[in-house]
């Protein structure tokens, strides 16, 4: 802090003297005042306000959320090699058809090593970047990865493989809740929902490239057609290391650690020196500090178990089920769409135009869910109808298992062009308004350890998920092919329930906003129409000072 008689620049270029010795109390009510007046602005901000404000933001979290993409690519080299001769042909077995298979249990093993690794990965980041901050956590995590890529290319046998999947897992655990999280942080309110749900364009886009390459590899049959894929996973690294380092830290992290001159010029290098905005620094990080300190008010520790206590359980529990629907929807029968199609009798080559078609409606999907929140819709809302209609085609998917062995063919290309029109769905609705609600509705100070285990629940769902899809598909065990989709379709509806009770509406609230509709207690049903004003809350003076003692000098000055 500087000293009585000091001087700092104010916003116009000139220099005023201060006045450091600002009592208590007083630091207080200027840190709610500057609290209030950025959280108006943020209310008030349109999408290209913001994105005028923002650029640098929007930039930095782009880098780092195409982090995912590298799982997105694995996941579907692994899940689409199972219809790929070359691969079962190094680590299958003959059938008694005469053609090569990875038994279904290693199909089950293969699938969810990468998910038993990223259990583990996940728990770790939940202590971890709390710790150490989003760059560092990131980057350790790239080199991890350069170096167990190394074991899929040498693979010799299809255990290796399985433990490639389970160290790379790990790393890629990080990836799936940090990004979000960083994503969140780094944008106001206008930018938040785009931002986040962009991590799912990045799955789609690694699953593409991931699905390109394979079919690329069509006109080899030795043992290049499926090193060479995994090969290409070092293409990521590089640049994404570089970005990375270069990149910001999240001024929510620094204010969380007390670094809060930190925060402020780490908030400078996410926005833009445009004029033509009222924006104000001091009052954003003022709002960061009152947020900090209203949810250091209502929630009582920052560990694991914390979020199983008071109001978080409730945010916990909502988190942990947005992530579990994705899988419970469907989504983990959808990631074996080129094997599910090779069975149900579309031939080898149409099978994998399909998923190709499939991976890149997966971006077309996630910019299309962008259009359809910039035009007010909220995202409960499309969590709910999405899964309405994602029900309905999963029903009508089934019934296509019984029609005759004479019209096989053309009831597996029905079958194919339903997977299309329901990826298309999934990812206007459930697979993209997922990241979103996740980064909204868990409090910031336990953020990162919630989401860690609502990613954790999806992918203890997707590994039993993964056990049984294969038993359900693969000829040699139950064979159930179309009619795994009434399966599918159960699960959904339950799915369409617990929507409707459960999950709220975040769109447009600020976090204190929703860490007040929490701590009231208020319906999902009611969140939307509910008013709440977090600054009629009172806080620790304690904390408040404790935050707030580094920007002392620049609040002295908007009081003078």
């Amino acid at each position: 802090m500087s000293a009585p008689g000091d001087t700092i620049e104010a916003k116009g270029g000139h220099s005023s003297p201060v006045d450091n010795e600002l009592k208590p109390n007083d630091k207080m009510r200027e840190t709610i005042r500057n609290a209030k007046a950025a959280t108006e602005k943020e209310h008030n901000m349109t999408l290209w306000q913001g994105i005028k404000l923002y650029p640098k933001a929007i930039g930095w979290s782009v880098i780092i959320s195409t982090c995912i993409a590298m799982e997105g690519y694995d996941v579907c080299l692994v899940n689409n090699f199972y219809a790929f001769p070359p691969f079962n042909e190094k680590y299958g077995v003959l059938t008694d058809d005469g053609t090569y298979q990875v038994p279904a249990p290693w199909q089950a093993g293969l699938s969810n090593g990468a998910q038993v690794g990223e259990i583990i990965g996940l728990f770790i980041n939940g202590w971890v970047s709390e710790r150490f901050g989003y760059r560092y956590t990131v980057m350790a995590c790239l080199l991890l990865i350069a170096c167990f890529t190394t074991i899929f290319f040498t693979a010799q046998n299809v255990g290796h493989l399985l433990a490639a999947e389970i160290l790379c897992g790990i790393p890629w655990g990080v990836f799936q809740t940090l990004t979000i999280t960083y994503a969140s942080e780094v944008c106001p309110v206008a930018l938040r929902g785009y931002l986040t749900t962009y991590v799912n364009a990045c799955w789609g886009l690694g699953q593409l490239i991931g699905i390109g390459v394979i079919k690329s590899m069509f006109s080899r049959d030795d043992q290049w057609a499926y090193r060479i894929p995994y090969a290409l996973q070092w293409m990521w690294i590089p640049g994404l290391f570089v970005g990375i380092a270069l990149a910001p830290e999240s001024p929510w992290w620094l204010v969380r650690r007390g670094r809060v001159d930190e925060a402020k010029k780490a908030l400078l290098r996410l926005t833009s020196t445009n004029r033509e905005t009222d924006f104000d620094a001091d009052e954003t990080v003022a709002m960061m500090v009152h947020t900090t300190a209203l949810e250091e008010k209502i929630t009582t520790g920052a560990g694991y178990l914390d979020c199983f206590k008071g109001t978080d359980l409730r945010r916990t529990e909502i988190v942990c089920m947005c992530w579990a629907i994705q899988n419970l929807s469907g989504n983990a029968f959808s990631n074996y769409s080129t094997y599910f199609l090779t069975q149900a009798g579309v031939p080898d080559s149409e099978a994998y135009s399909f998923a190709l078609g499939q991976y890149a409606i997966n971006i077309v999907g996630t910019i299309g869910a962008w259009i359809i929140m910039s035009r007010g819709v909220g995202r409960r809302t499309l969590y709910l109808y999405g899964l309405c209609a994602l029900f309905t085609m999963l029903f009508v998917m089934g019934c296509l298992g019984f029609v005759g062995e004479s019209n096989r063919d053309q009831a597996g290309l029905a079958t194919g062009s339903l997977m299309i029109v329901w990826a298309m769905c999934y990812q206007l609705t459930v697979g993209t308004v997922c990241y979103s609600l996740v980064a909204e509705l868990s409090t910031r100070r336990l953020q990162i350890k919630t989401v860690v285990l609502g990613r954790n629940l999806y992918n203890v769902v997707g590994i039993i998920t993964n056990v049984l899809t294969p038993y359900m598909i693969n000829p040699s065990a139950w064979g159930w092919s179309n009619f795994t989709a009434f399966f599918w379709a159960g699960l959904c509806f339950c799915c369409i329930i617990y929507t409707y009770f459960r999950i709220p509406e975040p769109r447009g609230r600020t976090f204190a906003e929703l860490d007040m509709l929490f701590e009231q207690k208020i319906s999902a049903r009611n969140f939307a129409k509910t008013e709440v004003d977090p600054f009629a809350e009172t806080v620790d003076e304690g904390v408040i000072n404790h935050h707030k003692d580094s920007l002392a000098p620049s609040y002295t000055e908007k009081a003078s």
